[in-house]
C-alpha cells in the first residue's frame, strides 16, 4: 500500500520501522540525544528511542534548536532515519537540511491515522511517496 504526500520531501530514500508520537514534537525538548529516548511523558512509552525509527507526529515545534540536535544525533549514531509530519514547519525542515535526515510532510488525511507503531515502511521523500511494506510483522499485499 502506498501514501501519497502533496509535495516532494527532502533526502534519501530510507526503509525503517515506523514510531507514531501522540501529539506535536519538539526535537529539543523531547528528545535525550546521547540515547535518542524521549523525555517528555505521555509522547511514546518510556524507555522507547528514535534511533533508526520513521518517526511520524502530527506537527513540529521548536527552533533553531532543532538543527544542531538532530546534527549531533546524527553523529552519534542515536537519530532518526527520517521524519514524517502533518504539517512539518520550516524550522524543521531546515533541521531535516542541515542533518541530513530525511523527511516528507503534508498528507490528505492525518499521516497519524494512517500509520501504526512497528509498521515496516519504505519512504521516498524525492517522489514523496510512503510504501508500507508490512503491518507490524504481517505483509501487506
Amino acid at each position: 500500500m502506498k501514501i501519497n504526500a502533496l509535495q516532494k520531501g527532502l533526502g534519501e530514500a530510507c526503509e525503517g520501522e515506523v514510531l507514531v508520537l501522540n501529539g506535536a514534537f519538539s526535537a529539543r525538548y523531547d528528545l535525550d540525544i546521547k540515547t535518542g529516548e524521549f523525555l517528555r511523558p505521555n509522547i511514546v512509552e518510556d524507555g522507547v528511542s528514535v534511533k533508526g525509527k520513521i518517526l511520524v507526529a502530527d506537527r513540529a515545534k521548536g527552533g533553531v534548536a532543532s538543527s544542531w540536535l538532530f546534527h549531533e544525533m546524527v553523529r552519534l549514531g542515536t537519530a532518526p532515519k527520517a521524519l514524517i509530519f502533518n504539517n512539518a514547519g520550516p524550522v524543521m525542515i531546515q533541521a531535516s537540511a542541515f542533518s541530513g535526515i530525511s523527511i516528507l510532510d503534508k498528507f490528505d488525511g492525518n499521516i497519524c491515522s494512517q500509520l501504526n507503531n512497528g509498521q515496516r515502511v519504505f519512504v521516498s521523500p524525492k517522489d514523496g511517496v510512503i510504501e508500507i511494506l508490512n503491518n507490524g510483522g504481517v505483509a501487506i499485499q
